[in-house]
């Protein structure tokens, strides 16, 4: 899925570049160049981050010419420095240049989602609870921000709709109970993880009466959540999520829940300062 994705999600964005057209027609800047002029380039970035991206570089210039050659000095999940050289890039002039935008958006935007979620790692310490992400990701970049995250050091929770159930506050109510919810999910689809969001105590013994696999603290405060784990006693791995900051991060890491879930790690990013530049 991921390797279909970069190559669906490069084609689209090169052709958002070239309004639709062949490379000698739609980059009319590039043009400029003589046809035939060779170039060699460094992508540098700018700011301390952690590095993700190198496979949406890599289709970006193989989808242009296959003779491009790109040598990296860092891997996906490196902690790079402030003005350090990513990688080095030669080739076709009008070529590179064409791809130029294109590979920086993707490398920017993830390593942007991995570095964040490598700081909110770091507030884990030692402990067993595990930091992950959601599905409030960029249209269309799913896939990728989830392999960012991956970068950093967090976990993928469901990838989408299809491959996990998560019953919130609207399911129950159209189902007509926690336990009704459950017992369909269990019938349609057995061999799937089932997990329940409460936003009460009371709904919590209901979720584990249920015998619900993972169960969703949402928006509980740190006393709730340190009664919950104490109620819960390993028979559901419990998962926290809403309003979770770097600060809280550690806290309930503290108290001993499973899961940590937090949608800013892939819906408040912020790119990284990458820059590519003509090499001497």
């Amino acid at each position: 899925m991921l390797q279909q994705h970069i190559s669906q999600a490069v084609n689209l964005a090169l052709n958002e570049d070239l309004g639709g057209l062949e490379v000698d027609q739609g980059d009319i800047t590039a043009n400029l160049i003589p046809e035939q002029q060779q170039i060699s380039v460094n992508i540098i970035t700018r700011e301390d981050c952690v590095l993700a991206g190198q496979a949406w570089v890599n289709e970006t210039f193989a989808q242009l010419d296959s003779q491009i050659g790109i040598n990296w000095f860092y891997q996906d999940g490196d902690q790079v420095k402030a003005n350090d050289i990513l990688c080095h890039i030669s080739g076709n002039a009008r070529l590179i240049l064409t791809g130029e935008r294109t590979a920086l958006n993707f490398l920017q935007a993830l390593s942007g989602t991995a570095t964040v979620v490598a700081d909110y790692v770091s507030a884990l310490g030692d402990s067993k609870t595990q930091l992950l992400d959601t599905r409030k990701t960029l249209p269309g970049m799913r896939m990728a921000q989830k392999y960012a995250v991956t970068c950093g050091g967090g976990k993928n929770h469901r990838i989408g709709l299809f491959d996990a159930y998560l019953i919130k506050e609207n399911h129950i109510a159209a189902c007509g109970s926690i336990a009704n919810a459950i017992a369909k999910a269990r019938e349609m689809h057995p061999q799937l993880p089932v997990e329940v969001e409460v936003e009460t105590l009371a709904e919590l013994a209901q979720a584990l009466a249920a015998k619900a696999d993972i169960i969703m603290l949402d928006n509980f405060s740190l006393a709730d959540t340190q009664q919950a784990v104490s109620l819960t006693k390993g028979q559901s791995k419990l998962e926290v999520s809403g309003n979770i900051t770097k600060a809280r991060v550690a806290e309930l890491a503290k108290v001993g829940v499973d899961y940590i879930s937090c949608g800013a790690l892939t819906k408040h990013i912020r790119a990284i300062d990458l820059s590519l530049r003509v090499s001497q």
